[in-house]
């Protein structure tokens, strides 16, 4: 099978050929429809994160496809022909307190899909069936893709935030996560503003149901949002450190922050004696479950989120990610669209070392 393989960290991705993949005990192969393109890939590629992944291997954890083969054992309802997402929680314990109290993301047990294990920049991808979510017939696979991790990494942190119909919500960053994110804060009925250094992602935040925007190069966010009353939650899924510290200080009293993005840059200040005396709450959010992301198939389904995208072929992964880092990417989210060659040659000598 044709795949995009992580060889050495900052290095070109090389598109080659790999064996396709056995599925193990309680695990299914996923024939990849359509896989997105996620800023953390890139970190993956570069090994920007203290815990980094060990090359070989393929990036990739929006994969979206149809199941091919079953493993042996419980197969957790699936069957062959079913369209399932293989999400970035490839696999948690379901025995510890986390995954017992519903936060199975974070199991310390856990596998990460296109970081501990294979991904889906590859024309077939190995799930665990316990972990693989079902895509509703009418989800068009590429607006799947973007959804299972830009969709409900968002929507999770909009529910961690706490913001009602009443709150005003800020969003900073409103690219392929952060556009998700404002349709979420808008379907609760919250008042959204975005922020963002891009003006035509600023516009679609409009479109999208942001009743402000800001541009940080033209306008002080904190400044402005606070002239406002200040924000009772923002949501910071930006690069850039700078970026998390403006968003707290745009916090109304009593207000959250949620910290969704991961800066290659590890460090943001905090400002002890305003975050004390200003009541305010500082909240860490990963992802999200696998019952969120069933609920983040069920509002696109019904209509209420729109995925701005665009799809391009695997065999251009470089230069999608070229894009994406210089901010030249048309869209808010990139989908590879995979189709497997019949013909694949599953003989193929292994590239991708990371395991099943």
């Amino acid at each position: 099978m044709k795949a995009a393989v992580v060889h050495q960290f900052r290095a070109p991705l090389s598109v080659e050929d790999v064996p396709v993949p056995e599925p193990g005990p309680e695990q299914v192969l996923v024939r990849v429809e359509a896989s997105g393109l996620c800023h953390t890939d890139v970190h993956a590629a570069h090994g920007d994160w203290p815990v980094k992944p060990e090359p070989p291997f393929v990036p990739g954890h929006e994969a979206v496809g149809i199941v091919e083969r079953l493993g042996e054992g419980n197969a957790h309802g699936l069957e062959v022909g079913m369209r399932v997402a293989v999400p970035w929680l490839g696999y948690a314990c379901g025995d510890c307190r986390f995954c017992n109290s519903g936060r199975e993301t974070l199991c310390e047990a856990q596998q990460n899909t296109g970081y501990s294990v294979d991904g889906g920049f590859a024309e077939y991808v190995v799930g665990w069936a316990r972990h693989v979510v079902l895509v509703p017939d009418g989800v068009d696979p590429a607006d799947a893709a973007p959804l299972t991790c830009a969709g409900v990494t968002t929507y999770k942190a909009v529910k961690e935030s706490g913001c009602t119909s009443a709150s005003r919500i800020a969003v900073f960053g409103v690219g392929g996560l952060g556009h998700m994110a404002v349709q979420y804060a808008r379907i609760t009925g919250a008042e959204v503003i975005a922020v963002d250094l891009n003006d035509a992602r600023l516009e679609t935040a409009r479109e999208l149901g942001a009743s402000h925007t800001i541009n940080p190069r033209t306008q002080d966010p904190v400044a402005a949002i606070q002239a406002l009353g200040g924000a009772d939650a923002a949501i910071a899924t930006a690069v850039s450190p700078k970026a998390f510290e403006q968003a707290l200080g745009s916090l109304a009293r009593g207000g959250t922050l949620v910290c969704v993005g991961l800066p290659a840059d590890n460090e943001m200040g905090l400002p002890i004696f305003e975050t004390v005396l200003g009541g305010l709450t500082v909240k860490g959010s990963i992802v999200g479950t696998h019952q969120d992301l069933v609920e983040v198939f069920a509002l696109h389904r019904r209509g209420l989120t729109r995925v701005e995208r665009s799809e391009v072929a695997l065999e251009d992964v470089n230069e999608a990610i070229a894009a994406m880092l210089d901010g030249s990417a048309g869209t808010a989210r990139t989908v590879f669209r995979i189709a497997p060659d019949a013909t694949t040659d599953q003989s193929a000598p292994a590239a991708a070392g990371a395991a099943s």
